[in-house]
């Protein structure tokens, strides 16, 4: 019975989260809304299916150790150095803010003080799941404040990672209980030390060589499987070795794979997985949430909303003004900060785990939450009309106007190098460096055309960039590698390699990511030909059709025929061979 309960939790959960996904999807919702409606469906708190809580809470810990290795894995030291004159002290200063009001709310209610901390953190740090989309959505993502706004989150996403490895130091166990807590805290730190020391010590030289020797077999299986055994075995190790939490483990396993050659491979092949776990995290989630309990206490939902939706954009709304930056992008970092998610369940989940957090409260983060996920893209919208309001009012328009005159930082202050080096028409993606890929990249490069190759052969990449020349190693039908690549800011793709595997998706991907892109497909047969149109290519090169053309012009030499009617016959075979496209 334990193994139908166990599938029937696991087919229920998903199975919810793929009708509401969809459903909030289709409303211009993010997703994670319906992920936690799914567990709300699903709980005992509802009538329907039950799924086991406890099962639930079970695999849900694999997402949260895959979610921690994703962080680590796209955390980029320069992209916070880039704009870390804003960012680290408006995330700390806005954190403490906000932390601060949660924690009243908390005293106020009956909490304590030390409820009233955890619960202060964990509504103080916004979801990079919900900011990347929503800056992403509105084209901001590569803008000065999409670079302030993820940089401001990696700083929050670094701070709870903090929090998340101290916790159980601070009230867990006997230490707490008997006032042994700086004893405790600095044996945690000592011991956090030991992790790090020896995963960068050890870890930066065995975890790319086996990937090396992994890649090596051309096995995507054993690929994924190894990232798998590295993030999980470097999380568990750091409890079992460390007795430091797993999430600090995978989050070190991510920096060490994202260091490498093989980051992009990694988030393209491997964390699929994480999405699949991660869903189940969500549903697990909001499986605690009661909602009987908005009747008895609909107080602290109401506050801790205006916290997320008032509170922190105010406090980061005038430190980034403070910091010198236009209205614009103050407001606009403001919004997209102002909600919750990821890393607020983590904490929530372990201040219950510890019985630090009352279930009122986790109750009061799921609906805070759902709520603030659901607004936030609609709030972001209204940053335009709302600017254009205030300059039709003269005094507010004078002060913006000011501000603007005021202001110390350009506004491509934060934009990550080359980024606006090159217009979107003067950049190309070239996917293979074969004997074609290589013409193509030098009658590329001889035009002033910056091209970056996208390329599976590990070495070929580590040539190039030796030789200076932008290279991704990786498959380009994942997302994730043509983001890598730029795609969504350059002007040509090129797929020059005939036997490109999931070609069609290669270019679905890219129309989806750039719907202006130029496309040229080459295909070893001419039956290939309409598929690769379908998808989205502009031109198709057919190598049947092309040593058609070839042989049928030798052999009118051959045989005396004069230019004109060799260019007669070259049209009409090619109409023959590729129709009007």
């Amino acid at each position: 019975m334990h193994n139908l309960d166990l599938i029937l939790t696991l087919t229920g959960s998903l199975a919810a989260a793929l009708a509401f996904g969809y459903i909030t999807h289709r409303l211009g919702l993010s997703p994670i809304v319906g992920y936690l409606l799914a567990g709300i469906a699903v709980s005992s708190n509802t009538p329907g299916f039950v799924a086991n809580r406890e099962l639930a809470g079970q695999m849900a810990e694999i997402g949260v150790i895959l979610l921690m290795f994703g962080v680590g894995l796209h955390f980029q030291l320069k992209e916070l150095l880039a704009v870390r004159r804003i960012a680290i002290p408006g995330s700390i200063i806005q954190s403490l803010f906000a932390t601060a009001l949660g924690t009243v709310v908390a005293v106020v209610f009956g909490w304590g003080w030390t409820a009233g901390v955890v619960y202060g953190l964990a509504i103080s740090v916004a979801s990079t799941v919900v900011l990347t989309r929503v800056l992403a959505d509105n084209n901001d993502l590569h803008t000065p404040t999409g670079h302030i706004a993820v940089g401001w989150l990696v700083m929050e996403d670094l701070f709870t990672v903090l929090i998340l490895v101290l916790l159980p130091a601070l009230f867990g166990g006997a230490a707490a209980s008997s006032g042994r807590v700086p004893l405790a805290l600095g044996l945690a730190v000592l011991k956090i030390a030991a992790l790090v020391g020896f995963t960068f010590t050890v870890g930066t030289r065995l975890i790319p060589w086996v990937l090396r020797r992994i890649a090596g077999t051309q096995s995507r299986e054993l690929f994924t499987l190894t990232v798998l055994v590295v993030v999980l075995g470097i999380a568990v190790g750091s409890a079992a070795l460390f007795g430091v939490s797993m999430a600090l483990g995978a989050f070190l396993a991510g920096m060490i794979v994202g260091r490498s050659d093989f980051s992009l491979r990694a988030a393209s092949e491997a964390l699929p997985m994480r999405d699949a776990f991660a869903v189940l995290f969500f549903v697990s989630v909001g499986m605690l949430f009661d909602p009987g309990q908005l009747l008895e206490a609909p107080e602290v939902i109401l506050l801790t909303l205006a916290i997320v939706l008032l509170g922190k954009p105010a406090a980061a709304f005038a430190i980034v003004l403070a910091r010198g930056y236009p209205v614009h992008t103050a407001l606009a970092v403001a919004v997209a900060l102002a909600q919750i998610g990821e890393f607020s369940f983590l904490l929530a989940a372990l201040g219950r785990e510890l019985h630090v957090l009352p279930d009122a409260a986790v109750n009061a983060l799921v609906a805070a939450a759902i709520v603030s996920i659901s607004l936030n893209p609609l709030l972001y919208r209204l940053i335009d009309p709302l600017e254009a309001w205030a300059r039709r009012r003269p005094r507010l328009r004078r002060w913006m106007i000011a501000r603007v005159r005021a202001s110390a930082v350009p506004e491509s202050a934060g934009a990550a190098d080359g980024d606006s080096v090159w217009k979107p028409s003067h950049r190309a993606i070239v996917v293979g460096y074969g004997p074609v890929g290589r013409t193509v990249t030098r009658l590329l490069r001889e035009n002033g055309v910056e091209p970056t190759i996208i390329e599976m052969n590990l070495d070929t990449v580590r040539q190039l960039r030796a030789e200076g020349m932008p290279a991704v190693y990786g498959h380009a039908g994942h997302r994730e590698t043509l983001e890598g690549a730029g795609v969504d800011r350059a002007g040509t793709l090129v797929l020059s390699a005939s036997g490109i595997r999931d070609a069609e998706e290669v270019i679905r991907v890219a129309r989806e990511l750039n719907p202006d892109i130029r496309v040229l497909a080459r295909t070893a047969y001419l039956r290939e030909r309409p598929a690769l149109h379908d998808a989205g290519a502009n031109q198709v090169f057919a190598g049947e059709g092309e040593v058609a053309l070839a042989m049928t012009e030798s052999i009118l030499r051959e045989l005396g025929a004069t230019p004109d009617q060799i260019d007669r016959e070259r049209e009409r075979l090619h109409v023959e061979l590729f129709g009007s496209k």
